[in-house]
């Protein structure tokens, strides 16, 4: 998933859930532009476990599947 793709995603489920950027962003330890900047898609850097906690907080996880692109069959 694009990081872009998951802001949305994050967004939709905070506005799902009926929390405010402002409370999600202090539960999850970051300011509330920055969770504003990863919702529209403007943040290019931002750490998985960032991501893992405000997930978390909306009652989901991340569930990562390695791959390995230099793989020959």
């Amino acid at each position: 998933m694009i990081l872009s793709e998951l802001g949305k995603t994050i967004k939709q489920l905070r506005q799902q859930k009926g929390i405010s950027q402002e409370t999600l962003a202090q539960q999850c330890g970051i300011s509330r532009a920055t969770l504003s900047k990863l919702e529209n898609g403007y943040i290019a850097n931002i750490s998985i476990v960032t991501i893992n906690q405000i997930l978390c907080f909306l009652g989901y996880e991340i569930d990562i599947k390695p791959t390995n692109p230099f793989r020959t069959n």
